[in-house]
């Protein structure tokens, strides 16, 4: 049978591409998102992949929406958290709100969402583990205090449990995308992409959801068995590490 996928945040952006690349992989997969019914109906009719709804900031929810896939398609063989928000602003004028809805999804999303399957991928010996974090994370953005401080905290929760799941066949990896040409990234004004953000990408241009994607994928895959704890910068050399 079919291993099972779950992608968070996985209905738009790159968690779209994500979704749409496991399955083309011939993986079971499962979409989750948290808010935009319309483009999740829009994605299940678009893609057949089921989605289903719920917070990742919430530890119930997580146990809940996770026994709900389970019982759908299956244990949960793959994970990942690709889930995230932004909340900018300079740290002189940052809310609690902004910094506490920021670390919920971005940070503690990771361990609502991987501490109801631990224990299932070490009983039965194998799984994938997936965290998208961001440039942002390894580099620090002014603006992003919040956002960058989770980041980076996603970079050390992958380091630390890949250690935890070596022996039981689990591999806990992060990737960390640079500027990508999502709906997000697009909004930006024109001169200001082509002014301030393309001249800090060596390779001269956005990175698409597809090249995310396929990250996830060899991740995902028998053939990534020896690779785990690390970490892949995915920014058209605009930061290495």
């Amino acid at each position: 049978m079919a291993r099972v996928a779950i992608v968070t945040g996985g209905t738009r952006g790159i968690g779209h591409a994500i979704s749409v690349a496991l399955k083309q992989k011939g993986y079971r997969v499962a979409a989750n998102y948290a808010g935009n019914d319309a483009a999740a109906q829009q994605f299940q009719a678009e893609t057949g992949i089921p989605v289903y709804k719920w917070s990742v900031s919430e530890f119930d929810a997580c146990a809940d929406g996770i026994k709900r896939v389970e019982k759908d398609l299956g244990p949960i063989d793959i994970l990942v958290n690709n889930a995230g928000i932004t909340r900018d602003g300079m740290f002189h004028k940052m809310t609690k709100q902004q910094w506490d809805e920021v670390i919920g999804t971005n940070l503690n999303g990771l361990f609502n969402m991987t501490r109801p399957v631990w224990e299932g991928m070490r009983a039965r010996k194998f799984g994938r583990i997936v965290n998208i974090s961001s440039v942002n994370g390894q580099k620090g953005q002014m603006g992003q205090v919040n956002y960058s401080a989770a980041k980076s905290g996603d970079i050390g929760f992958t380091r630390a449990l890949a250690q935890e799941g070596a022996r039981s066949g689990i591999t806990v990896n992060v990737i960390c995308p640079g500027y990508i040409a999502t709906e997000m990234v697009r909004a930006i004004d024109p001169a200001v992409l082509e002014k301030s953000i393309l001249p800090q990408i060596p390779v001269g241009r956005l990175g698409e959801p597809e090249e995310i994607a396929r990250c996830v994928a060899f991740l995902a895959s028998d053939d990534a068995g020896f690779i785990t704890g690390s970490t892949i910068s995915a920014n058209g050399g605009q930061f290495f590490s």
